[in-house]
This record gives structure tokens, sequence and C-alpha cells, in this order.
């Protein structure tokens, strides 16, 4: 929580929320006594607020709001080309099946 009151300080909305959400996850976790299960939530939280500071420093660079941009719609085309693939094979499936039915 230190890292996130450092992070977003104040009470601006962003700010808020951030630690709402963080104080949420650390909620969810209280009861846990494996150490290495906390030392991996511990890496995730960071994680998740190393991330929220280069989305929100991407907002401002504009090369890397660029890069940003390209990044996602790369990964939105593969997951789009993905789901069209399976649609593809699902549709093949059924007429195989249909085939299969036929020559029963």
């Amino acid at each position: 929580m230190r890292l996130v009151k450092h992070i977003a300080p104040g009470s601006s909305p962003k700010g808020v929320a951030l630690k709402a959400m963080v104080r949420a996850e650390f909620k969810k976790s209280i009861h846990e006594k494996d150490e290495a299960k906390i030392e991996a939530l511990k890496a995730g939280a960071i994680r998740a607020l190393s991330n929220y500071m280069l989305y929100e420093s991407g907002a401002k660079d504009e090369k890397l709001q660029g890069a940003m941009k390209r990044q996602s719609d790369d990964a939105l085309g593969d997951l789009q080309s993905l789901k069209s693939s399976r649609s593809t094979n699902k549709a093949i499936g059924a007429t195989e099946a249909e085939d299969n039915d036929n020559k029963r």
C-alpha cells in the first residue's frame, strides 16, 4: 500500500480507485499462510502497478502511445483470427458430423 500511496498520492478519483482495487486484492488473500503463494501475490501486485505506471506514462508520450496502440491492434487481430479459425473448425466439424449421419 505504501507503493500505491506513492504512485497515486492524494484523493483524485484515479488514486482512490487504484487504492481500493489494491486493498480489495490484498483482502481477498488475507488468510493465506503459504509463504511461496504470498510472494507470488506480492510479485503480481508489483507487476500490476508497473503495468499501470507504463499505461499512464504511455498516455503522455506519443511514441510510447503509438507502440502501445500497435501492440493492442496486433493482439486484437490475433484474437479475431483465432476466433474465426475456431468458428470455421466448428462449422467443418458440424458438416462432417452431418455427412457421417447421412452415410448411415
